[in-house]
């Protein structure tokens, strides 16, 4: 299973793919780290950045889009442009799973990655998103046994 962890933030959503396949994890090589989105107003914008994720997902295999839950009020609240890029990635035809940033620390604490963040082939602003792929599949690969 190939899922796609994303962290949204502001007008950016950041991506992490990880596979899980055999008792063994994999993190693929991907051809775009992040999409941002400058002009969240215009409709264009986003059909834009709703066909780019769409098309990376499609070409990548994902499986499944995990994103990271944000608040909806409060002085914590995500942003406008997050939310629109929420419903955009819940318009492709896959999956769409969300994780609170709560439970993606407990899983980490009990099933810590077998491999330090800095060995892996991702820059360090994606390790939010790689967390919260990685936290899924334990979740779900814990639930199933």
């Amino acid at each position: 299973m190939r899922v796609c962890g994303v962290e949204l933030k502001g007008g950016e959503a950041i991506i992490s793919l990880l596979s899980y396949e055999g008792d063994t994890y994999n993190v693929p090589d991907c051809r775009q780290q992040s999409f941002a989105v400058s002009h969240s107003d215009q409709t264009e914008s986003i059909r834009d950045f709703h066909f780019a994720f769409s098309k990376l997902m499609q070409d990548y295999h994902v499986d499944e889009v995990i994103i990271i839950s944000r608040e909806q009020k409060g002085k914590q609240a995500g942003s406008a442009t997050s939310f629109k890029l929420e419903a955009a990635i819940q318009l492709i035809d896959i999956p769409v799973s969300f994780i609170n940033p709560v439970n993606i620390k407990e899983q980490l604490k009990r099933n810590p990655p077998m491999v330090d963040f800095d060995g892996l082939s991702m820059k360090r602003f994606q390790k939010n998103a790689f967390e919260a792929a990685y936290a899924y599949h334990t979740l779900n690969i814990y639930q199933q046994d």
